[in-house]
């Protein structure tokens, strides 16, 4: 009997290694098994590119010449349904029938409209035996940005500030001062590179003149976001060298300049959060990093618009300032960063 947990499990770690590069889509990941053996396994590598089954498949083609024999007799697992749809690649369902592997096990359902168990009714109508839901619960957290997207039309959203051990969020006169340790610093920065864009009030920008980027960490910038009512902001700032697509949230104009786009939203006064967060999701920002202010944080946080929460408490005091947000929600963990304490949250 094959240990569906145990190779289930592979496909999650493959899948994983998409983070940062497949957004839009989701990660996946695909092993293929024969006689308890694993012949073949690769994963969804950049959006637009061919899917986790392909890869696995083409493993095998070009590794074994009896390929078309041993795919015959195979079992494919794949951490998410295979599509059965035409979009920048052909679908996955019709090249597991093409190769006339028997049997496919799946992590769990793809939401996506057009595949939402299309996939598995066109394999099980070619007479594939379909076995869904192996490492179910994982197989969903794992794509839980996309899974927001899909289904609550809007990006993952991710509050994350540092606080002192006294409670406080930042100085209360605008001044610049660092709360975390390097390595925290550099854990927001690996953070930065697993998520589409990261979002920040217009004092943040213009107290901080942040970069918004990815220096300490390996991987893509993510887009830069920032709320500007009044375009106020001197362009002087970071966020506008043209370095990476910067949105500027504002009630006066529509318009592109090179790499920074403007987008007038109708109404600031009410529903911010969740007209940002719409623009966010039509533009296929599949996830978001609130970084602040505070006041930003509290909006989302009063609108109950959050996802996740990453929490820093830095060992030093202020005595006075801009008190941090408070939060509650399900406890994700506890850790220690360097001489930082992490505390993780998620808005069940």
């Amino acid at each position: 009997m094959p240990d569906h947990q145990l190779y289930m499990q592979r496909c999650l770690e493959l899948a994983e290694l998409g983070a940062g590069f497949v957004s839009p889509n989701p990660m996946v990941g695909a092993v293929v098994v024969c006689d308890d053996k694993v012949i073949g396994e690769s994963y969804h590598k950049q959006y637009g590119g061919p899917h986790a089954e392909v890869n696995a498949i083409n493993q095998v083609v070009e590794k074994y010449p009896d390929a078309i024999d041993l795919l015959k007799k195979s079992t494919i697992y794949v951490s998410l349904e295979p599509c059965a749809h035409y979009g920048k690649t052909p679908p996955c369902a019709d090249l597991i029938i093409k190769h006339q592997i028997p049997n496919v096990v799946v992590g769990c359902r793809d939401p996506f409209p057009q595949v939402d168990g299309k996939g598995i009714d066109k394999l099980k109508a070619a007479g594939v035996d379909v076995t869904v839901g192996a490492l179910e619960q994982e197989s969903r957290r794992l794509n839980r940005r996309f899974f927001t997207r899909v289904q609550k039309q809007r990006p993952y959203i991710i509050l994350k500030w540092a606080q002192t051990v006294d409670g406080f969020f930042a100085p209360d006169d605008g001044s610049q001062h660092w709360i975390t340790g390097p390595e925290s610093r550099n854990l927001v920065h690996q953070w930065r590179a697993e998520e589409d864009a990261i979002l920040v009030g217009r004092n943040t920008a213009l107290n901080d003149n942040p970069q918004l980027n990815v220096r300490y960490a390996e991987g893509r910038n993510p887009k830069r976001v920032v709320i500007d009512r009044e375009l106020t902001l001197p362009k002087d700032l970071h966020l506008f060298d043209q370095s990476t697509e910067t949105l500027i949230f504002n009630e006066l104009k529509t318009d592109i300049e090179g790499n920074v786009k403007y987008i007038a939203l109708e109404d600031f006064n009410h529903y911010l959060p969740q007209y940002m967060m719409y623009q966010l999701w039509m533009q296929d920002i599949q996830s978001v990093i609130i970084e602040g202010g505070a006041h930003t944080l509290n909006s989302f946080i009063k609108d109950g618009l959050w996802d996740e929460a990453r929490i820093f408490t830095g060992p030093g005091v202020l005595n006075q300032g801009i008190p941090a947000p408070v939060i509650s929600g399900t406890n994700g963990g506890h850790y220690t960063v360097g001489a930082d304490q992490l505390q993780l949250f998620y808005n069940s």
